[in-house]
């Protein structure tokens, strides 16, 4: 944007430009958060212990395609990167255009595929890229505050998805998740998380 262009510019806008340019990932996460609240469900990214545990159960040696809702600035993308396989590839699907555009100019790992798009349409998505089925299905989306509906879509289309032996990853501030997965899943692992803010719940449902 030129000098011109800038002085133009409304004076909210030039503020919320220089405070995310000062806070980083942080201030790109931040006005996603102001902008669609439903859709973030947190004000900060989720903490490495949150983040560690999470992905503990994952045996990377047999995943070929990892996907993950609602990645936000790369919180989770940067580690599942370094664990993920060198044939592996991971999957992102992301409503908002803010974040996407972020992944897509600071990600450049080749195994990386940002998706503007709605969870609920992941088997489309992976059939899309050339997959049958993901291996582990990660999601951080705020299901107790999600649309009528979309939340039980989700789920049903998670398990779908999933090869036998794979999982629904999911970490959330509230149950309500949970309470969709065991629509499909049978077993269902659960821990809690109080290094994080807000401290969460943490679910593992496993196709078997």
């Amino acid at each position: 944007m030129t000098t011109p262009e800038l002085a133009r510019e409304p004076f909210p806008a030039r503020i919320r430009r220089r405070i995310k340019r000062m806070l980083g990932p942080w201030g790109v996460f931040l006005q996603g958060f102001i902008e669609h609240p439903v859709m973030v469900g947190s004000i900060i990214p989720s903490s490495r212990f949150t983040i560690q545990r999470m992905l503990k159960p994952v045996k990377w040696d047999e995943c070929r395609l990892f996907v993950e809702y609602g990645p936000g600035v790369g919180t989770f993308c940067r580690p599942v990167l370094q664990r993920l396989p060198r044939d592996g590839r991971l999957i992102v699907i992301d409503t908002n255009p803010l974040y996407i555009d972020y992944l897509k100019a600071t990600i450049t790992d080749s195994r990386f595929i940002p998706v503007l798009g709605s969870a609920a349409d992941v088997e489309e998505i992976v059939r899309a890229h050339g997959f049958d089925h993901a291996d582990y299905v990660l999601s951080g989306l705020p299901f107790s505050t999600l649309p009528d509906g979309v939340g039980p879509a989700i789920a049903a289309a998670t398990h779908r998805v999933l090869r036998p032996g794979g999982a629904f990853l999911v970490y959330q501030f509230s149950a309500r998740a949970r309470d969709y997965m065991a629509r499909h899943f049978t077993r269902i692992d659960q821990d809690f998380e109080p290094l994080n803010v807000l401290p969460c719940k943490l679910f593992w449902g496993w196709k078997d």
